[in-house]
């Protein structure tokens, strides 16, 4: 049994594609957890949330999406908690043209309220009911799994929502130590150097295991498996890559390898 885990999409699903491809893995006793984050800024935002939302409902046992903040972002615009998504930097523009079928446009308060009603109309009502229904954490054998991190070294179950999709906490980064925990949301080039080092774009350190490789067009896609740490990662121009991770792993996460490699012989 391998647990593979997919960082932050964005709309990349020509990439998911060669991702999943790659993928050693068997539906029946392997699970394939998402990390959050499918929408915003990529060049096919609706086609990745219908091939994620079909994948876990083909196989809800070993497939999880997990929420991102964008898709929160998304969802609170909808139910007009808020303009967050609207800021530039969201990439929500892309979300709203692929859904909607137009150019966002938003010169006056009154633009608000119809791009609210556009995006409400234009999203499948299954899409947005398998958004609103996404868990904001998972846990297995190996490890936990959150979009953005944990709450002052806490349970995801102890942390609040907030903090689970959208914290950037340098004493997490640096000073986690429970059990490992697997997050996306700050790409790693953002994340402390020493974590960073010899590891082909994830980080690593202490118990802290970021996967969200950057978004541009020379990002690769990245997946983990676990408990094994072979990365696999595709690339906007059809590349893909493998890598074992053998070298520079904490001894909190050594462990989780001697403890598989032993369960094997």
């Amino acid at each position: 049994m391998k647990t593979f885990v997919v960082g932050d999409i964005h709309g990349r699903c020509a990439q998911l594609h060669g991702l999943l491809d790659m993928l050693p893995r068997d539906a029946s006793t392997d699970t394939l957890i998402f990390l959050g984050d499918l929408v915003d800024r990529g060049p096919d935002i609706p086609g990745c949330v219908a091939h994620v939302r079909a994948l876990c409902l083909d196989n809800p046992e070993r497939v999880i999406c997990l929420r991102g903040n964008h898709e929160q972002m998304l969802l609170d615009f909808i139910d007009g908690e808020n303009n967050i998504w609207m800021e530039p930097s969201t990439g929500s523009d892309h979300s709203f043209a692929q859904y909607a079928g137009k150019p966002l446009m938003l010169q006056v308060d009154a633009d608000f309220t119809a791009a609210r009603h556009a995006i409400a109309e234009s999203v499948p009502s299954e899409q947005l009911e398998f958004m609103r229904g996404l868990p904001l954490y998972h846990e297995d054998e190996f490890a936990i799994y959150v979009h953005a991190g944990v709450e002052n070294g806490k349970h995801p179950r102890d942390s609040s929502p907030h903090a689970l999709l959208w914290t950037r906490d340098n004493d997490f980064y640096k000073n986690y130590h429970g059990k490992p925990c697997v997050f996306g949301h700050t790409p790693t080039p953002f994340l402390p150097l020493r974590g960073r080092l010899g590891r082909h774009g994830i980080y690593l350190h202490n118990s802290a295991i970021g996967i969200d490789t950057g978004y541009n067009i020379y990002s690769p896609l990245s997946c983990l498996s676990l408990p094994d740490f072979t990365l696999y990662q595709s690339f906007a121009d059809g590349r893909t890559t493998t890598h074992h991770i053998t070298m520079m792993i904490p001894d909190s996460l050594r462990e989780m390898q001697r403890k598989a490699a032993a369960s094997t012989i």
